[in-house]
């Protein structure tokens, strides 16, 4: 079962910034990380776990500060795509912040599916921040008992 295509590059990147962090720390004054920290805060991407059940497989999004209005679900071929926005609401002036951490901004993931899927059968709940969709599996790939004469 393919669900998640894997990118190398990726993992690159997350390595790549961490490293940039490090000495960004080490050697530059606070002005110039409160420069990484403004764009840090357009770089979000929802913490997401896909697993398999007996009768389904399942894909649980965390999507705290986001109403399901906020939320798109496509399905298209063998993909579900997930994607959507947090926007920034100030809710404090700026010059009373002494640190932003949380991102914000457009998010889209994309996860491989088996052929076989019905896409009406796809269901979807929101609930405490917490996006669970549930991918009924065909019945052909549901574990079978074979009785034994």
């Amino acid at each position: 079962m393919n669900i998640v295509r894997w990118n190398p590059w990726n993992e690159m990147a997350a390595l790549r910034s961490h490293m940039n962090r490090v000495f960004d720390e080490s050697f530059y004054p606070a002005a110039k990380r409160h420069e990484d920290e403004e764009l840090a805060l357009c770089n979000w991407s929802p913490v997401v776990d896909v697993y398999e059940s007996e009768d389904a497989y399942v894909v649980s999004a965390e999507l705290p500060g986001l109403s399901k209005e906020d939320i798109v679900l496509d399905f298209k071929g063998r993909v579900l795509t997930l994607k959507g926005e947090r926007t920034y609401t100030s809710e404090v002036k700026e010059d009373k912040y002494y640190r932003r951490e949380r991102s914000y901004g457009k998010f889209q993931r994309s996860f491989t599916l088996p052929a076989e899927i019905n896409p009406d059968n796809i269901s979807a709940e929101f609930k405490d921040g917490v996006l669970k969709v549930s991918i009924p599996k065909p019945e052909e790939q549901k574990p079978r008992q074979i009785m034994i004469h």
